[in-house]
């Protein structure tokens, strides 16, 4: 069941200057373990790169771009074109848009093959994405602790994300807040993040 009846009733995570809502499960076990072996087995997944200080970064963690259309998507310093919608990427859409009540147009996919592997703190505030726009984060696979780190203050909120919960990031939570996935040595199986977002569009 869902941790919250609507997001009407629901209370952020964060104390100030952003809203993110957490739903523990979305997904029943079974369907979630399904979705996960198909999107392991299907997606196009590549290491991530990053062009740090002029020199050029591969990680291990693997990533996937798709969208409605082939849109550039530029964070790192790299650019990235999404591929189209498969019919498992479409569902889990309309999946994520009936629990959230926002539409989406593209989703960035990570996998993370064990707890070794984590992303620093960053924002998702590039230029290529809505501003204020909702980011729906849709966890399956290992349980993996998530932060955010004000960027002012420092404060710090932290959260567990269970196999087939969502997380979803409003309103200007980008602009005040970092987050991260911090690596750990606990963890040893793998997990898949699809991150739901909306893409600028000129017509």
């Amino acid at each position: 069941m869902d941790l919250f009846d609507s997001l009407d009733d629901a209370i952020s995570l964060l104390p100030c200057d952003g809203d993110v809502f957490y739903h523990e499960v979305v997904l029943s076990a079974p369907e979630a373990d399904a979705h996960l072996a198909q999107l392991l087995a299907d997606i196009e997944w590549r290491c991530d790169e990053a062009v740090i200080f002029g020199k050029r970064i591969v990680t291990r963690r693997k990533v996937a771009w798709y969208g409605d259309r082939p849109f550039q998507y530029t964070y790192s310093n790299t650019s990235k074109q999404a591929l189209p919608w498969t019919d498992q990427l479409r569902a889990l859409k309309s999946l994520v848009e009936r629990e959230t009540g926002e539409t989406y147009n593209s989703c960035l996919l990570n996998l993370y093959h064990d707890g070794s592997e984590g992303m620093a703190w960053h924002s998702d505030a590039e230029i290529d994405l809505k501003r204020d726009g909702a980011i729906a984060s849709l966890s399956l696979g290992a349980c993996r602790k998530f932060c955010f780190k004000h960027k002012v203050s420092k404060e710090v909120v932290a959260v567990q994300l269970q196999h087939g919960s969502l997380l979803v990031m409003k309103g200007a939570t980008q602009r005040h807040w970092l987050h991260r996935l911090p690596p750990t040595k606990k963890v040893h199986e793998p997990r898949v993040n699809l991150t739901f977002r909306t893409i600028n569009t000129t017509d």
